[in-house]
């Protein structure tokens, strides 16, 4: 834009009439320009530029097929990091914070004066655990051997209790019946008296203290393995707030567990399923054949981060971090032997088997073909076409394999196209000239399904797998922790993995949970159902 606010407010008809003849040509040539921007702005719609199909008015239907609404960046790092700064400074629709995860922001030293210091006071009364359900099962911990001497106890060896816990647990009733049923088992943990003297006590499960995680993996919590699964569903496949939850499992199971108990339970499930991510469903995903990957913005209680995706046949990978190159090599290592589908941002380009999502491109031109600027129109009018024409010749291809090449077949008219975009390298029409360099920067990506038609010519395996955390995100304005980010694209690495997979992840991530609190590894992921 030439004229800034600042510039708009101190122009009046009086300025205007003030001017001379040369000046006043020279203020509406800029009018013009931004006028013509203005409109072209007004009419972005999801057909033609990046913005996402839920931007729509609701009176206005929606004709295109949805994608995702992760913003391409196709400019040099040095504009990246400027564009990112910007978006960190705007009050987006991000901007609150959500139920989720960790404390609220520090106030300044006169408003805690004034409000006092958050949590229970000095000497106030405490209070317990309220659950009142009754004890439906007890189960006696016992230790099998003496630490001392390795002698195993039998069965009439002395023994006795010296602490116990409750487990609440849901579980499918007896008979085949429908539904589920709510128990409360009690744990006795006791010692046992060996022959050399020795009094041997057994432990419930802990496992180890890990990088990074506050939250503890152990038996001790209230909360058992298939009830933090059910809570871990509720928050992460249907959108649930932990006061939402809080009212479900009150309202529907007679539950009543405090919202730091649920958030607990999430971020312990989190935890559990790590080991899982890193040594499964990453290794899964360096070692693939063809890669999907896409980027979408996150909040983390205000810090402006992206919510990374990783898709390949069979497992789906997500971390929530920074939009950087170190990121991309953490995920994909510094060599890379197979396909890697993506958007124009510009650290892909560090991998040479790379395929450009030309739906991307495709909405660009369009957008350029509807601008009022005649530059812009033309440059969109010649793009569309091309990419229109060569994707038929693609889809010919697949149909009966051409006896000539489709690069060769069509090498003059890529020829031309290269020409006229270079034409546009350092023309006055931003978008056109963004979009012109876009297509010289990432030439052989965009044009590598010509070699190769069977590859896939859109990056909609990654959008659809975003999809659902976009429409999260919308509901919980994103995370307010890096634990709370952590434990998110862990979980929802799992559950994306198992859905594509055709199994449920909720058995599964109880399973996990139940063995890691005990201190062992956990279970390996389940196969692709048949």
């Amino acid at each position: 834009m030439h004229l800034s606010d600042h510039d708009l407010k101190q122009l009046d008809e009086e300025v205007v009439r003030s001017l001379s003849a040369d000046k006043l040509i020279n203020l509406s040539v800029k009018l013009l320009a931004d006028l013509k921007e203005s409109r072209d702005r007004l009419n972005q719609d999801p057909d033609n530029s990046s913005r996402p199909p839920s931007s729509r008015l609701p009176w206005e239907g929606g004709t295109s097929e949805e994608q995702s609404e992760s913003q391409d960046q196709e400019s040099e790092p040095e504009e990246i990091r400027k564009a990112n700064d910007e978006e960190a400074e705007e009050s987006g629709d991000l901007e609150q914070a959500s139920e989720e995860d960790g404390l609220a922001p520090e106030k300044s030293a006169l408003e805690e004066k004034k409000k006092g210091k958050p949590g229970k006071r000095e000497g106030a009364p405490g209070y317990g655990r309220t659950l009142e359900l009754p004890v439906t099962g007890e189960r006696i911990h016992r230790p099998s051997e003496c630490v001392i001497c390795g002698e195993s106890f039998s069965e009439d060896a002395l023994f006795r209790a010296y602490t116990a816990r409750y487990e609440v647990e849901i579980e499918k009733p007896c008979s085949g019946l429908a539904g589920i049923a709510v128990t409360q088992t009690k744990h006795v943990y006791g010692e046992c008296l060996c022959r050399c003297g020795h009094w041997t006590r057994e432990q419930p499960g802990r496992s180890a203290a890990e990088a990074g995680w506050t939250v503890e993996l152990s038996e001790w919590h209230v909360a058992g393995p298939m009830l933090t699964a059910l809570i871990t569903s509720l928050c992460l496949r249907m959108r649930l707030s932990r006061a939402r939850i809080q009212e479900f499992l009150h309202d529907w199971l007679g539950l009543y567990l405090s919202v730091a108990t649920i958030n607990q339970c999430i971020h312990e499930a989190g935890r559990a399923v790590e080991p899982v991510v890193e040594n499964e469903i990453l290794e899964a995903v360096r070692q693939a054949e063809l890669v999907y990957a896409d980027e979408t913005g996150w909040k983390e209680h205000g810090l402006a981060l992206w919510l990374w995706v990783f898709s390949c046949a069979t497992a789906t990978l997500f971390i929530v971090g920074r939009r950087t190159r170190k990121l991309v090599q953490h995920v994909l290592g510094d060599v890379f032997d197979g396909w890697l589908m993506s958007d124009g941002f510009w650290a892909y380009r560090d991998y040479d088997w790379r395929l450009r999502c030309l739906a991307h491109l495709i909405r660009k031109a369009r957008g350029l073909e509807q601008s009022l600027d005649p530059q812009a129109h033309q440059f969109g009018t010649r793009a569309l076409r091309v990419l229109e024409t060569l994707i038929e010749a693609v889809y010919q291809a697949r149909a009966g394999p051409p006896k000539v090449a489709l690069s060769k077949q069509h090498a003059i008219r890529l020829g031309k196209f290269w020409a006229f975009c270079e034409r546009h390298w350092d023309v006055e029409h931003k978008k056109t000239r963004e979009l012109a360099r876009e297509f010289l920067n990432d030439w052989d990506a965009i044009w590598a399904v010509l070699d190769y038609p069977w590859l896939p010519l859109t990056n909609n395996e990654a959008e659809r797998a975003l999809r659902h955390w976009v429409i999260s995100r919308r509901i919980s304005f994103g995370t307010r922790t890096a634990q709370g980010s952590r434990a998110f694209a862990l979980l929802a690495s799992v559950i994306e993995t198992c859905r594509k997979r055709n199994v449920s992840p909720w058995p599964y991530i109880a399973e996990v949970i139940s063995q890691r609190r005990k201190g062992h590894c956990a279970p390996a992921l389940p196969h692709p159902a048949v």
